[in-house]
């Protein structure tokens, strides 16, 4: 697995993220992992969220989403 390092944090964010873990009862490598998973898949859904809302608004409008199409017209127009 890869490692990350964080460099210059706030002595206040180390602190707030030692006070979370232990409230979790894990280790701050810990807890920062699993902010970071959180915040991540909290971004792929946003993301999966506003493509599904974008397609439903096409859709209203009796269009199509085909992304196929849209690859292949940039790729013809090259």
């Amino acid at each position: 697995m890869a490692q990350l390092l964080v460099r210059d944090l706030k002595d206040e964010t180390v602190a707030a993220l030692k006070k979370r873990a232990k409230e979790h009862g894990r280790s701050a490598e810990a807890e920062h992992r699993a902010i970071l998973e959180e915040a991540l898949k909290q971004s792929a859904k946003g993301f999966q969220e506003e493509a599904a809302k974008f397609r439903e608004e096409l859709r209203a409008r009796g269009l199509q989403f085909d992304s196929a199409k849209m690859i292949r017209k940039d790729r013809d127009s090259r």
